[in-house]
């Protein structure tokens, strides 16, 4: 396995973004609104295996105390081998010294409280497709 992180948006392959979002059972869009999303996001990270893209993830920040974590995806053959924990901590150095939100996928918790994160008590949501969100386990 040769690793490459890329902390930037060329040459990316955005229906293949669309794509791992959908293997691994996130929402996913067209690639046009895939590559809107990380462009305009305060960071990125890409891992590649040689050229194969494998995982990604993104945040939106002001830059200086508040961030939230998305779309963070790891291909499931190479879920297990610390992609996720690479992505994420690169995510959390590009911004030091900020508060960071995230909402985990049901089931997935266990991962992002082994890097650090916790629970909160009064996280709320407003989705666009609230029963959705509701049949998948985001919500009450």
């Amino acid at each position: 396995m040769k690793l490459r992180i890329q902390c930037n948006c060329s040459n990316i392959d955005w229906n293949c973004v669309s794509d791992i979002l959908k293997k691994v059972g996130m929402a996913y869009f067209e690639g046009e609104v895939h590559k809107k999303a990380f462009e305009n996001s305060y960071t990125v990270v890409f891992v590649f295996d040689d050229e194969k893209l494998i995982g990604f993830g993104r945040a939106i920040s002001d830059g200086i105390y508040q961030a939230a974590i998305y779309d963070v995806a790891v291909l499931p053959e190479y879920q297990g081998e610390n992609m996720g924990k690479t992505i994420v901590n690169s995510i959390l150095k590009s911004i030091p010294k900020c508060n960071f939100i995230l909402y985990a996928s049901p089931g997935k918790e266990a991962f992002y409280e082994n890097l650090g994160f916790r629970k909160m008590k009064t996280g709320m949501a407003l989705f666009y497709n609230a029963e959705k969100m509701h049949t998948r386990g985001f919500i009450e």
